[in-house]
């Protein structure tokens, strides 16, 4: 018996009520959503195959979610053994197909005051730690999967000391940043436009303790949208006042706080061309090559800011060049 066939099976005993199944969304892991049709509503049911998927994460972090104010799907059932969950539908209408230019600052308002609403209910021994081993075993999918498997180039010991150094310097800026909860993939394909409480929050399995700037990262320097330097200055800008005025740990100079929020992209962005490669050189999945050269662009311009991130801008010139 199949997944699929498993799952239906599932549905049949817990609904007892006719339904029809469709395909809502796969994701970068193993996991599969699918929509439940009922006669007078829709629900989803996930399919998180142990053993390579566990659905406990989901199902705890959902409640400190829940409690903290956010509008993330209800759990109506749950088999943690065979990996299934059935959840509350928060909809089809992503922020990636809804944001535009007259929308964009209401919906990034809105995101925003959730991240803060979400950052004030940090308990931290909540969640995992988003500490230093964790960051490298990131940072070196770069290496691993970028240089190695995608551009198919062994790096030099003179440029393996830039990444070293690069990437302790990151490590070094990010722990010492206010640490809060974090979403982990907190952007314009995981949040919903909903009519109440927008943003429906999804895909926050991953979530730790970290950097008070990363989930700013994933909302504003996004791998699948991209908007001008200014736009995104002032809304970064409008966050930062708004999580200060609420109380969080952010720092009292905004220019400080900026710094911290580009490093931090820097280590997210090095992290997901490693991730997106791998995702191709791995899994097969070439979905994810298209975004690569806007992930590159903001890695470089940051770099490029940075006295101390020159040189692992050079190194990345040097290596987006032919042989």
């Amino acid at each position: 018996m199949d997944r699929t066939q498993q799952l239906d099976l599932w549905l049949q005993q817990v609904l007892d009520q006719p339904f029809t199944l469709t395909t809502a969304s796969a994701d970068a892991s193993f996991r599969r959503y699918f929509r439940v049709h009922l006669p007078t509503h829709t629900l989803i049911a996930m399919d998180a195959p142990p053993p390579q998927e566990d659905c406990r994460p989901f199902v705890r972090v959902a409640e400190q979610l829940l409690a903290a104010g956010l509008n993330v799907p209800k759990i109506m059932a749950q088999d943690i053994e065979q990996g299934f969950l059935l959840l509350s539908d928060l909809g089809n209408d992503t922020y990636l197909s809804q944001l535009n230019r007259d929308n964009a600052k209401a919906l990034y308002g809105d995101a925003c005051q959730a991240l803060i609403n979400m950052q004030l209910a940090t308990q931290p021994d909540a969640l995992p730690p988003y500490d230093a081993a964790l960051l490298m075993r990131e940072l070196q999918l770069f290496p691993e999967w970028y240089v190695g498997k995608h551009l198919g180039k062994t790096l030099s010991a003179e440029q393996q000391a830039v990444v070293d150094k690069t990437f302790a310097l990151l490590i070094n800026n990010i722990l010492q940043q206010p640490q809060v909860s974090v979403h982990r993939d907190y952007h314009s394909r995981n949040l919903m436009v909903t009519p109440d409480n927008n943003p429906g929050v999804l895909d926050f399995q991953d979530a730790v303790i970290g950097a008070i700037t990363y989930d700013l990262v994933s909302l504003f320097k996004d791998a699948y949208i991209r908007w001008d330097e200014e736009d995104l200055m002032d809304w970064v800008v409008r966050y930062w006042q708004a999580a200060k005025k609420a109380g969080l740990p952010v720092t009292a100079d905004f220019g400080e706080f900026y710094k911290d929020f580009e490093w931090m992209g820097v280590q997210r962005h090095i992290k997901v061309l490693g991730i997106f490669a791998r995702l191709y050189h791995r899994d097969g999945k070439d979905g994810y090559l298209k975004d690569m050269p806007l992930v590159m662009q903001y890695l470089q311009a940051a770099c490029e800011r940075y006295v101390e991130l020159r040189p692992f801008l050079k190194l990345l010139l040097t290596l987006e060049k032919a042989d």
